[in-house]
């Protein structure tokens, strides 16, 4: 399958990532290489882009839509909260600018072989990279009640995950669940039909949580940002894209705590703990697409991007 992917807010992140045209930028979630070209379209000879992708479909795929800027180009095969080792492994020390587009990208979402759909009955896989061990079978059908409840509830905002957890462990005692189809109809019998009647594909968020839990997708973002920020020359930009809420918050409150690291009471009259901040926030409020990228995307529709400034 082909790997076509639009991207997202391309130009409001390129434009607020690139400050420099000789400089070394890092894309963290090269997929289709959309970003990742007008990058490097915006570079001069001087410049360089390295391109980290965890998904080997998406890293040939963009080895050959950037072919023509191959002597300034270095792919990774990676995940993007490997950075420091990713820079520290091609001898490079700092750099200009990282941008991360966070999430399932079109094509693993349109190749129903993979697992992520809810509307393709295929084998529970859900892995962004596929030499990863961790599947959704596994987790289906190897958690705990309690875990898979709990994955469901935090990582989905699921209102019923302890009736959809619990019609999960039932259906396993008698069948063991390998496919996303086994796995839809699983919630759409444990969702009252009253909840199903309306809002979204009754499925959505529990797919939505089982593939963050299989792929560790909050817990990267947690753990790269300092990273991130670390490796940034002064003025260096950190751009990140989100498209949820649990994506967005952690992106805002990492953010803030790097801006404002002061653990001092707040009675106390001056800062008495010298944590100095790191980042300075370009966006007080997320940079969203417009209606014209909406209606030619509509994926596009819950995308944020929050940018900051390394001091």
């Amino acid at each position: 399958m082909e790997f076509y992917h639009v991207s997202v807010l391309l130009k409001q992140s390129v434009e607020n990532l690139v400050w420099k045209q000789d400089g070394i930028y890092v894309d963290g979630t090269v997929g289709g290489a959309g970003h990742s070209l007008e990058i490097l379209k915006t570079l001069n000879s001087g410049g360089k882009l390295i391109g980290i992708d965890r998904d080997l479909t998406a890293l040939k795929a963009a080895q050959e839509k950037l072919k023509n800027y191959k002597d300034r180009l270095l792919l990774i095969h990676s995940n993007f909260s490997n950075l420091k080792q990713v820079l520290e492994d091609n001898g490079i020390k700092k750099v200009d600018g990282v941008l991360l587009d966070i999430g399932v990208s079109s094509p693993q979402l349109d190749d129903a072989e993979r697992g992520f759909s809810y509307n393709n009955d295929a084998p529970l896989d859900m892995r962004m990279d596929m030499t990863s061990e961790l599947t959704a079978k596994e987790i289906i059908n190897t958690y705990s009640e309690n875990e898979l409840s709990k994955i469901i509830y935090e990582y989905g905002e699921e209102r019923w995950a302890k009736r959809i957890a619990s019609f999960i462990v039932k259906e396993r005692e008698k069948n063991k669940i390998i496919t996303t189809g086994q796995l839809v109809e699983i919630i759409k019998n444990a969702i009252p039909a009253s909840a199903r009647r309306e809002g979204p594909h009754p499925a959505k968020r529990t797919f939505q949580a089982i593939r963050i839990a299989v792929n560790r997708e909050l817990d990267e973002i947690t753990e790269a940002i300092p990273n991130i920020v670390d490796v940034l020359n002064p003025n260096g930009r950190v751009c990140i894209i989100t498209f949820h809420s649990l994506e967005d918050r952690i992106v805002k409150d990492e953010f803030k705590r790097l801006a404002n690291p002061c653990t001092c009471p707040p009675e106390f009259p001056v800062c008495i703990c010298n944590n100095k901040p790191e980042i300075n926030i370009l966006t007080r409020k997320p940079i969203l697409p417009d209606e014209d990228e909406i209606r030619e995307n509509p994926r596009s529709r819950s995308a944020k991007l929050r940018v900051a400034q390394k001091l």
